[in-house]
């Protein structure tokens, strides 16, 4: 049963900016209750972390290869959670995933969440 949905990704060239968003396909999932995730998994690698926001929105966590390019938000009134990726290089190429975990703080362990997306395929041209 599908709980979270990915969106946005596309082929984009090197230095473009690409704004992916999750959202859950059943209104009944309680967004609000999990802090979300976005992991990716490149050609031939194992899936990483990238970035995650608390529950409330209040902090966010990212991967080193992350900071200063990636912004996670959520929009608590939609039921969405964004990942904004500017200046965009060949090596962010991955499907991306969003995933939900009932801790409230901004984990990066996949172990902590149980609920992922089908992903999104992000291919940056050089």
């Amino acid at each position: 049963q599908e709980e979270l949905v990915e969106s946005g990704g596309g082929l984009v060239q090197a230095g473009g900016s690409l704004r992916l968003s999750c959202a859950a396909s059943d209104r009944s999932f309680a967004f609000d209750i999990y802090s979300m995730g976005w992991f990716r998994r490149a050609p031939g690698n194992q899936r990483e972390f990238v970035a995650a926001i608390s529950r409330n929105g209040d902090g966010a966590l990212y991967a080193n290869s992350a900071k200063g390019r990636f912004t996670i938000s959520r929009d608590t009134a939609k039921n969405t959670v964004d990942l904004q990726i500017d200046n965009l290089k060949p090596e962010d190429t991955a499907i991306y995933y969003c995933a939900a975990s009932p801790v409230q703080t901004a984990v990066q362990t996949t172990y902590h969440y149980n609920y992922w997306g089908q992903g999104t395929p992000v291919t940056v041209s050089s």
